[in-house]
């Protein structure tokens, strides 16, 4: 666990409130009916931002294996990201030259949605995911996978193996690590000597900007600016030579990392671009974190003004999605069933289960043309024209939809 008030990459103490949105539940940890009268924890999600690294980040209060052995998260349930994975393939296919010869290795690898690309190109790949029910979806896939946590022990004993990486990548695991500096150390001994790491996340200047509090949950342990994870990488021998902004998640960057001693590989005008933009948006200024928790607090009340006055009209409202940002939102505004009669998603293993803290229970999709609701919540915002187009026959019978980030929009 993390040491009491120090911070987690430099070990500074941490004195300054990012933001605290009280008490939560594990985002990702779905009730049973069974479990419906059973004492349920909550933990802080008081986040702390380091006034020496800047790295924003929540005390770890549970173990990786609570959160992570069994996991209720599938990537391929999302469209938009599938096809996000296969336009990755295809340019590092390409950049890297990769081919038949080379090894791709992916931490956290989830259910193959992204490996399953490079083996259908011919290209050996390797999966490392800690959830054995996630891991089985992508075996039964082809796509090798080992069931483990990622850590510095992990990739030495990987490269013994023969599994040292031409390209090594992780999209959403960073955020999840609770221990960054060994994490990241292990990568260090996986990546072969001309080797290539691409890592994605979300950017924690457009979580500021775009007001996208509901992505801070337990499970996140993290939240990197590009100047925070400039300096981590470099810390342990690993140097930064390109970076893209991403729209995924409501605004991504995927950084790209070579061993320091590795030169053959130029530095991207993009990085000292980057830089730049952070520090004018006052990354590297205490003050500018000030401002966030007043601007938390204003959405919370604007969704709420929008829930009361659609109940007091006898209008009905449901959600779409079981994210664990859905999770954070609803506990946090204390939206339960008085506001929200259920809410569906597509993934079989959340169906039948009701969502943590507050109960509400979740369905399939098909619930939604059953009822015929007045108004659909679309708590994964960042796919929400996926959404909107998969459920536009609300559109039928007058349905409209709302999304709660960054403020509350209706569509029609």
């Amino acid at each position: 666990m993390q040491a009491v008030n120090q911070c987690r990459f430099c070990g500074e103490t941490l004195n300054y409130t990012f933001v605290d949105l009280g008490m939560s539940p594990l985002c990702e940890s779905y009730i049973s009916v069974q479990q419906l009268n059973a004492m349920e924890p909550f933990y802080p999600l008081h986040v702390y931002v380091c006034g020496a690294c800047f790295l924003v980040q929540l005390k770890q209060y549970v173990s990786q294996q609570e959160i992570f052995t069994e996991y209720a998260y599938f990537s391929s349930y999302s469209n938009d990201w599938l096809k996000h994975a296969e336009r990755y393939v295809s340019m590092a296919t390409e950049r890297f030259a990769l081919g038949p010869s080379s090894l791709v290795v992916e931490v956290a690898s989830n259910d193959g949605y992204l490996l399953q690309y490079f083996v259908e190109h011919g290209i050996p790949a390797f999966g490392i995911e800690p959830a054995q029910n996630v891991a089985e979806v992508a075996i039964k896939m082809g796509v090798p996978t080992r069931v483990e946590f990622f850590s510095e022990s992990a990739a030495r004993l990987l490269v013994l193996e023969g599994k040292s990486a031409d390209l090594l990548l992780g999209n959403n695991v960073l955020a999840q690590v609770p221990d960054i500096n060994d994490f990241v150390r292990g990568m260090k001994i996986m990546l072969k000597p001309e080797g290539v790491i691409t890592m994605e996340f979300p950017h924690l200047m457009r979580l500021m900007e775009e007001n996208q509090f509901d992505t801070i949950y337990q499970e996140h342990f993290s939240y990197f600016s590009f100047i925070t994870v400039e300096k981590i990488f470099a810390a342990h021998g690993l140097t930064l030579f390109d970076v893209e902004e991403l729209p995924t998640h409501g605004g991504s960057l995927r950084i790209f990392a070579r061993h320091s001693e590795n030169t053959c590989r130029e530095i991207s005008l993009r990085l000292p671009a980057l830089r730049a933009r952070e520090e004018a948006a006052g990354i590297t200024q205490l003050g500018s974190y000030g401002y966030f928790t007043e601007k938390v607090k204003e959405t919370k009340r604007k969704l709420l003004d929008f829930l009361i006055s659609a109940r007091r009209q006898g209008k009905s409202v449901v959600g779409y999605g079981a994210p664990g940002k859905g999770n954070t939102l609803l506990n946090y505004c204390g939206i339960r069933t008085d506001f929200l009669d259920y809410t569906v998603d597509r993934n079989p293993y959340k169906q039948g289960k009701f969502l943590p803290g507050t109960h509400i229970p979740i369905h399939g999709p098909e619930k939604i043309t059953e009822t015929k609701p007045d108004y659909i919540l679309i708590l994964p915002w960042n796919f929400k024209e996926e959404v909107m187009c998969q459920m536009s026959c609300i559109r039928e019978w007058g349905g409209q939809f709302v999304v709660p980030i960054p403020e509350v929009k209706v569509y029609r």
